[in-house]
């Protein structure tokens, strides 16, 4: 793929097309392509995260350390280990890859220098962040209720 066809499939990325073109030119020129074979692990619990993979081609089964009953699947565009771009964090999930499939490795090192470089898309990622924070206060508040009236979740 070309930078330019990078960029168009950054631009698909929730997260990421908040943060506009010039920065995701910076992170398509950083990126790396990794093929990853059918049943092979992207990451695991427990492993240092020093970067996110968006899924460019393929597919991930996705499974929560916690709720190891739990499993999502990351298609296209799918954007893994996000918090890591950011953050010192360990991984929280186990990513594999349930057929042949390719990802872009962003590393938190570029991404952070692509903000210090941006302050545009910093100031758009940190509404997005407040706004999701923001969303996850209100649930929090409709969960309390619920316990409060013995109501809990379905």
């Amino acid at each position: 793929m070309s930078i330019d066809d990078d960029i168009a499939f950054l631009e698909r990325v929730p997260m990421l097309q908040r943060l506009g073109t010039s920065a995701l030119r910076i992170l398509a020129i950083g990126a790396e392509s990794y093929s990853v074979e059918a049943g092979r692990v992207l990451f695991a619990p427990g492993e240092s995260a020093d970067c996110a993979y968006v899924v460019q081609h393929g597919s991930f089964a996705v499974k929560p350390e916690l709720d190891a009953g739990v499993e999502s699947v990351a298609e296209p565009g799918s954007l893994l280990g996000e918090s890591a771009l950011l953050i010192e964090t360990p991984r929280h999930a186990t990513a594999t890859a349930r057929e042949d499939s390719i990802v872009l490795r962003i590393s938190r090192a570029m991404f952070l220098k692509m903000l210090e470089s941006s302050p545009e898309a910093a100031q758009r990622l940190r509404e997005l962040f407040a706004s999701r924070a923001d969303q996850l206060a209100r649930d929090f508040e409709k969960v309390h209720a619920m316990l409060a009236r013995g109501t809990g979740p379905r």
